[in-house]
C-alpha cells in the first residue's frame, strides 16, 4: 500500500471545483484534477460484496478495505504526488466509507448560489446549438429552460443529487472534516481562501500563481458535448455577468444556498456574507467561534 495522503473535492457542479484542482496542481507536492473514475469503482465493488450478491459472504471487511484502497493506490500507481486530491460530486454521499478507509482525509466541498449553477449550465448548453448534450435525456427534459433546470435539479441528476449529498455531509458525524469554499470567493480573494485551506488541510504554505492557472480536458467535455466545461482562464478573477435565466427562475433557485445559515454544524465554511457576496469573508466553524 502507499503512503500518500488521500483528500477529496466535491459539492457543487459548476463552483469551482476544476479552478480549485488547477490551483492545487501548482504546489509540486500535490495532484488534482477534474472528476476521476473511482468513486463510480468504489460504488460498483461495493455491490458487488453486498447482500443479494452471491459473493457476499465470500468477502469479509477487511477484505473489502483492502479491495477498495488498492483501487486508490492501483489508479495513482506512478504519480509522483505524496498529496492526492481525488474529485467527485458523489464523496459527499460516501464520507462514511472514506473514512473507514482514510481517517485523516478532508473534504473540499466547492458552492455557489444555485441560480448561478443553473444558469452557468443552461449557458453550456445554449452555445452547442446543434448538439444535444449529455446534460439531457430527451426531448421533454431539453424542451425549454424550465424543463431543463427541473431536470438538472431532480434528485438523481446533476445539481439535485450534489446538492443533497452536500446537505447530508454538512449535518452528519463527520462534519467537522469539511470545509465550504463559496465559488464567490474563491475568485475574489484567492490568496486568502488558499492561505485558510492549507490551515485546514494541515499543510505548510505555499505561494500560488493566480495568474496563470492551467487546465483543461477537451477529449472529456467532447464527449458530453459540452465543449470548454472544464476548461479554466489562466487569471483567477470574478466574471460579472447578467443571468439569462428569467427571473422567476433565477429566484427560485437563489434561495437554496444553505451554506449562509449553518446553524448546529460543525462543517468550516469560507463563505460570503448573504448580503455582500464577493465582500465580507466568514470563517471558521458554523457552530461555534473556531476559526480555520
Amino acid at each position: 500500500m502507499s503512503e500518500k495522503t488521500f483528500h477529496f473535492i466535491s459539492g457543487l457542479p459548476r463552483s469551482g471545483s476544476t479552478l480549485m484542482g488547477a490551483i492545487l496542481r501548482q504546489n509540486p507536492r500535490f495532484s488534482a484534477g477534474m472528476s476521476s473514475p473511482i468513486a463510480a469503482l468504489v460504488e460498483g465493488i461495493i455491490a458487488q460484496v453486498s447482500a443479494g450478491s452471491e459473493l457476499s459472504r465470500m468477502v469479509d471487511t477487511e477484505q473489502r478495505i483492502r479491495l477498495l484502497k488498492s483501487v486508490f493506490d492501483s489508479y495513482y500507481e506512478g504519480n509522483p504526488a505524496s498529496v492526492i486530491f481525488d474529485t467527485n460530486r458523489s464523496w459527499t454521499a460516501r464520507i462514511p466509507e472514506v473514512m473507514q478507509l482514510f481517517p485523516d482525509a478532508k473534504f473540499i466541498c466547492c458552492v455557489r448560489d444555485v441560480a448561478w449553477v443553473m444558469d452557468s449550465l443552461e449557458r453550456q448548453y445554449r452555445s452547442k446549438t446543434f448538439e444535444n448534450t449529455g446534460l439531457f435525456g430527451n426531448a421533454a427534459e431539453r424542451a425549454t429552460v424550465y424543463t431543463r433546470t427541473e431536470a438538472l435539479a431532480s434528485s438523481n441528476r446533476l445539481v439535485g443529487y450534489a446538492y443533497q449529498a452536500l446537505r447530508e455531509a454538512c449535518w452528519s458525524e463527520f462534519a467537522e472534516r469539511l470545509v465550504i469554499i463559496d465559488y464567490d470567493i474563491l475568485v475574489s480573494r484567492p490568496a486568502e481562501v488558499m492561505d485558510l485551506l492549507y490551515d485546514f488541510l494541515g499543510e505548510k504554505p505555499f505561494v500560488h500563481d493566480f495568474e496563470g492557472v492551467e487546465y483543461d480536458a477537451p477529449a472529456f467535455d467532447e464527449q458530453l458535448g459540452l465543449d470548454g466545461l472544464h476548461r479554466v482562464r489562466a487569471k483567477v478573477a470574478p466574471q460579472p455577468r447578467q443571468t439569462i435565466l428569467p427571473p422567476d427562475v433565477f429566484e427560485k433557485f437563489a434561495s437554496l444556498a444553505f451554506w449562509h445559515d449553518l446553524r448546529n454544524c460543525r462543517a468550516f465554511r469560507i463563505v460570503a456574507q448573504a448580503s455582500e457576496p464577493q465582500g465580507v469573508m466568514q470563517t471558521g466553524k458554523a457552530d461555534g467561534d473556531d476559526t480555520i
